[in-house]
């Protein structure tokens, strides 16, 4: 995968689906890859008869990063609110690292998955920039220097280090946005989950977002993350995910996934494929999922 500007963002991209391929390689030739989270035939069926979720099966192993995607109501955030325990199967099984969720309390979840969710206002409470950051590790037990280097690096992360003493709500929304996904890094659990992190965002913020998630990545922790935007997903994510009508029905790198091959399935979900990809398929170039591997195709066309 590559990024906007090429060369840059194109190495660093490089580097997740290096990443993701030297983890499968170890997984070969060690035995099965630790499974962060393991998903096996599950239904959620809510309250007023809407099936949600109608057999979903899906295995992440532990350092993957993984972009789920498909049109409102495709399952997407059900999917993601039973891995931390906020909804709980009507059929099938969930397991964090290797452990049935079933029963589980949700505080006790929240020290393996951190989820972002869609709306800051749902998560956000506290008067303090700062107050809102530290409430998630210190409830995990975090005191002293650890919670002050956790909470720091998290607001560094997503630039409103000078904003700690700001009120929350004064806050503009992508800010907000960006507020809520610290407050989650703060926790430095192995499960970073993201739900629509780049919606309302500018270039910068959503560039904090990218650098984020290969941040975490490279530090094997597991990242999902829930998107609409698809040349975010392309340039930021190791696998893809389409859901359709609370079923999986497509899961492969992003080269597969938006491959010209794909489109067909990508249509049923009103999905279309980055730019670039339509682009590199005009041309005959094969899949070019990202603007980055479509100046590589180029300049690989142009020579002789």
């Amino acid at each position: 995968m590559a990024g906007m500007n090429g060369g840059a963002d194109g190495a660093a991209a490089a580097a997740i689906e290096v990443a993701a391929d030297s983890a499968r390689a170890a997984a070969g030739a060690n035995g099965p890859a630790a499974a962060a989270i393991e998903v096996a035939g599950l239904v959620h069926v809510y309250p007023d008869g809407t099936r949600a979720l109608d057999g979903v099966d899906l295995r992440v192993v532990a350092g993957e990063s993984v972009a789920i995607v498909g049109q409102n109501g495709s399952g997407k955030t059900t999917l993601a609110r039973h891995l931390n325990g906020l909804l709980r199967p009507t059929e099938g099984v969930v397991r964090i690292q290797g452990r049935d969720v079933a029963g589980a309390r949700v505080a006790r979840l929240a020290a393996v998955v951190g989820l972002a969710f869609q709306d800051p206002d749902q998560q956000i409470f506290a008067g303090r920039v700062r107050a809102e950051v530290t409430f998630g590790p210190r409830n995990l037990g975090m005191r002293g220097p650890d919670l002050d280097d956790a909470v720091a690096d998290a607001l560094a992360a997503v630039d409103l280090a000078s904003a700690v003493d700001a009120i929350p709500y004064d806050l503009g929304y992508p800010r907000r946005k960006l507020l809520a996904i610290a407050s989650v890094l703060a926790m430095r659990t192995p499960i970073v989950i993201l739900d629509e992190p780049t919606t309302g965002q500018d270039l910068r913020g959503a560039t904090s977002v990218r650098e984020i998630v290969r941040r975490l990545t490279a530090e094997g922790r597991t990242v999902l993350a829930i998107s609409h935007d698809l040349r975010f997903v392309a340039e930021t994510f190791g696998r893809v995910v389409v859901m359709r009508e609370g079923q999986i029905v497509l899961d492969g790198g992003p080269a597969e996934v938006f491959d010209a091959a794909a489109w067909p399935a990508l249509a049923s979900t009103y999905l279309e494929p980055p730019l670039a990809a339509r682009v590199g398929a005009y041309l005959g170039l094969g899949s070019t999922p990202t603007e980055g591997a479509l100046v590589e195709a180029l300049g690989a066309a142009s020579r002789p």
